[in-house]
């Protein structure tokens, strides 16, 4: 369920814009997208692969990022889904949602649920 564009409470970034963001050269936004460091989806009338903002800090992705997105694509979890259940509010966890909660460096409790949802 990747909202549509004009409802999407997310923040997406096409790759020029990581690497505007981040000064990280494409090679370097490619690897990252191929090593699984980061997830897009294709998005808008062009069907640009985008990444949420929320994946990223100043320098690149949230380093707890690529494990929890490894436990649910082994689960059978698409890219979007992925993106879907990292942004699904959820009060219970610091922030307010899954990625938020690992943005704050609380990345166990967020395996544990995802390791539940993958299964």
């Amino acid at each position: 369920m990747v909202a549509d564009q004009e409802s999407d409470p997310v923040e997406w970034l096409t790759v020029p814009e990581i690497m505007e963001r981040t000064g990280a050269s494409l090679p370097v936004v490619k690897r990252w997208l191929q090593d699984r460091e980061l997830v897009g989806v294709r998005r808008g009338e062009n069907k640009a692969v985008m990444v949420p903002a929320s994946f990223l800090l100043e320098d690149g992705p949230v380093p707890s990022l690529r494990g929890t997105v490894t436990v649910l694509s082994d689960g059978g979890f698409s890219d979007a889904e992925i993106v879907d259940w990292l942004h699904e509010p959820d009060e219970t966890l610091p922030g307010g949602s899954a990625v938020a909660s690992l943005r704050s460096g609380a990345k166990t409790e967020v395996r544990r649920r995802a390791q539940e949802v993958a299964l």
